[in-house]
């Protein structure tokens, strides 16, 4: 989920009703307020997503926030934003597992998506202009659910759908546009276990991973591709943070956004944001936010 997404990376538009903004040349990212959006083709835009500073000359295609889908929500969303649910006393975050790659091997792709798939959760946004869908996970056994920033960017009613159905009013307990890392606060009582973060130093191009999450509203969707790059500069971020990224080519779309990229042992090595696209559609090319950067963003988000 995300911002205005872009409208399948033509010139950014946003993740609501009509997907992701996609940056142009020059290329624009989707994420926060630095970035250009592809402008929302819908008539109503699910909320606004924060830009991110378009990335220097050399860059050739557009960078679009894989978040917020449009989509068509079937009922309510619920109630208004729930408060007081979870614990608000201080929180270490998680550890992250320092290990080296686990080998696939016969049925380890879909094991590792089995295991994953309960902790995943869609974040459903509906605002004054518009519902959009995008993605998060369980970020540890207080409640917390981890997402991007740019996918509850609009403000409005948020609700966080589990992978049984069940649909839950979430509050929001912190948002940091330019880290695009935000944490949801749900009840503790039937949350989903935590997933378990690993330190992204540890890997490596060419191994395998998977991005899961809800593209185009279509939840508890897994795609699967390798690390094509660590350490990316994209762009991301503003004119005074820029930031690096994971790069892969396991597909990833509008409402993927804030969804997790794991290896092959169901570890996750960084959150879903971005993609760069020359026009409509998955090219191949996305962008992740490292585990141990969200983590840290993330539990100070908790902590503040």
């Amino acid at each position: 989920m995300s911002r205005p997404g872009p409208d399948f990376l033509r010139p950014t538009a946003p993740d609501g009703p009509n997907g992701p903004p996609v940056a142009t040349e020059p290329p624009t990212v989707e994420t926060q307020p630095p970035v250009a959006l592809a402008a929302p083709t819908p008539a109503e835009r699910p909320p606004a997503p924060a830009h991110a500073q378009p990335p220097g000359p050399r860059r050739k295609g557009p960078l679009v926030a894989a978040g917020l889908v449009a989509v068509v929500v079937a009922g309510g969303l619920g109630g208004a934003v729930a408060t007081g649910l979870i614990d608000r006393t201080f929180s270490p975050g998680p550890t992250l597992v320092s290990a080296a790659p686990a080998p696939a091997g016969p049925g380890g792709l879909d094991a590792a998506a089995a295991a994953v798939l309960p902790s995943v959760v869609s974040v459903e946004v509906r605002g004054p202009r518009g519902a959009a869908t995008g993605s998060g996970f369980a970020f540890d056994s207080s409640g917390h659910v981890m997402t991007n920033a740019h996918v509850v960017a609009g403000g409005g009613t948020v609700s966080v759908v589990y992978s049984d159905g069940r649909r839950v009013a979430a509050q929001l307990i912190g948002s940091d546009p330019t880290a695009d890392v935000a944490v949801l606060g749900v009840p503790t009582n039937g949350a989903p276990p935590p997933l378990t973060l690993r330190d992204p130093s540890t890997l490596r191009v060419g191994e395998q991973v998977l991005a899961v999450g809800s593209p185009l509203g279509l939840a508890g969707t897994v795609t699967a591709g390798i690390v094509s790059a660590v350490d990316r500069e994209t762009g991301l971020g503003d004119s005074r943070n820029r930031q690096t990224a994971i790069q892969t080519d396991a597909p990833i779309n509008p409402g993927n956004s804030g969804g997790p990229l794991i290896d092959t042992a169901g570890r996750v090595v960084g959150m879903n944001t971005a993609i760069a696209s020359l026009g409509p559609g998955n090219i191949g090319i996305g962008f992740a936010i490292p585990a141990d950067r969200a983590a840290q963003v993330a539990t100070r988000l908790i902590n503040q």
